[in-house]
């Protein structure tokens, strides 16, 4: 459903003004005639201040109380630091605004079930973050699953290698601003591939490491050292019968690729085997028994959703498929529906996290049943 030309924009603020929202969520909006950006805010003065300039809009605070009361603002994208998403989202849930957050959702699964409780008796349509959902190469990989073009699934495996400065994260390596490190931060995402891949994990053993200390600061002052994983690894048995293996790393040393690093998520079906790789997004590599994985470019149906603003054909690939995240909580909200993939996803996949954290304490394999609406 398209919205009415006298309908008015979705008023949309954005709470955190950091990279994360400039890079992703105002260029999703800018180029979304359904949607306005109408409001900012950031514990940062100056960086409000500028961003007044950059992104065109007079109203910013600090507190974001302010932004979430405003009867001016309709909905509300969260990009704060993990622990800082429960009472920023319940807020914005009694005030009766739309939430997107940024993943994490929290620090533990605890908190997130009770942001998706709030916000769904609040009756807001609530999103979570999951960005890679929407690269063309995955949205075909799903298509290919779905419609059993592989066979019966099989083995579901993921890899995701950063090569990052084994320098401070700041508030990322704490465990009460953070929750987890690479787990929390780069693996959930792939946690919530497998899920809506092959449906629910019934059950994982997991592992993490911590290698770099991370007690100095890129300008080589000293700081409190890391308390959260730099590597993690999980084995999984899905209820479907199907396994999974999912590593992630920040130490992997030779992938940077212009920032973007190693992505590799593939599915081996009865039939066949396809590859997603996020650094080339518009590409997914395809075989068949007797033949090499090859590369075959993603049907233009799925280089991006029907309706969605945004030109495939204008910007780095790996980049642009990230403006759909605003389309679809801006679609989500103009059709009266629930957004995908929602807070109900961000626990699913956050159960799984959690569960990785306690089969490497306890060293033993933790059951992983979905929760359910």
């Amino acid at each position: 459903m398209s919205i009415r030309s006298n309908q008015p924009p979705v008023r949309i603020a954005l709470i955190g003004a950091g990279a994360v929202s400039d890079y992703h969520h105002v260029p999703g909006i800018r180029i979304d005639p359904r949607a306005e950006l109408v409001a900012a805010c950031d514990t940062d003065p100056a960086m409000l201040e500028r961003r007044k300039t950059e992104w065109g809009i007079d109203r910013v605070s600090t507190n974001y109380e302010d932004i979430v009361n405003d009867p001016d603002v309709d909905a509300v994208v969260i990009a704060t630091p993990n622990f800082t998403h429960r009472p920023i989202s319940e807020a914005a849930a009694k005030a009766g605004k739309h939430i997107m957050c940024e993943k994490p959702l929290g620090l533990n699964a605890a908190e997130v079930r009770s942001m998706y409780e709030a916000a769904r008796d609040a009756q807001v349509v609530h999103m979570t973050a999951f960005t890679y959902r929407f690269a063309p190469s995955m949205r075909y990989l799903r298509h290919l699953v779905k419609s059993g073009a592989l066979g019966e699934p099989r083995h579901f495996r993921s890899q995701r290698f950063l090569d990052w400065p084994e320098t401070s994260w700041g508030w990322r390596q704490y465990t009460d601003t953070a929750g987890a490190g690479d787990l929390f931060d780069m693996t959930i995402h792939r946690i919530d591939f497998a899920i809506d891949l092959l449906g629910p994990i019934a059950r994982i053993c997991g592992a993490v490491a911590r290698f770099a200390p991370r007690d100095r600061t890129a300008d080589g002052a000293s700081c409190p050292p890391s308390q959260v994983d730099d590597w993690s690894s999980i084995i999984g048995e899905f209820e479907s019968g199907a396994t999974g293996v999912w590593e992630g790393t920040t130490l992997a040393k030779g992938y940077h690729r212009d920032g973007f690093g190693h992505e590799w998520a593939e599915i081996n079906g009865s039939e066949g085997s396809a590859v997603y790789r996020l650094h080339e997004p518009n590409t997914i590599l395809i075989g068949r028994t007797g033949h090499d994985l090859a590369p075959e470019p993603v049907p233009p149906h799925y280089l991006k959703p029907a309706s969605s603003p945004r030109d495939p054909n204008e910007g780095a690939p790996a980049t642009i498929f990230r403006y759909d995240l605003i389309w679809e909580f801006v679609s989500a909200i103009v059709e009266g529906r629930d957004a995908v993939p929602s807070f109900l996803d961000g626990l699913n996949a956050q159960l799984v996290a959690d569960a990785t954290l306690r089969s490497h304490a306890e060293r033993t394999w933790i059951d992983t049943p979905l929760a359910t609406p």
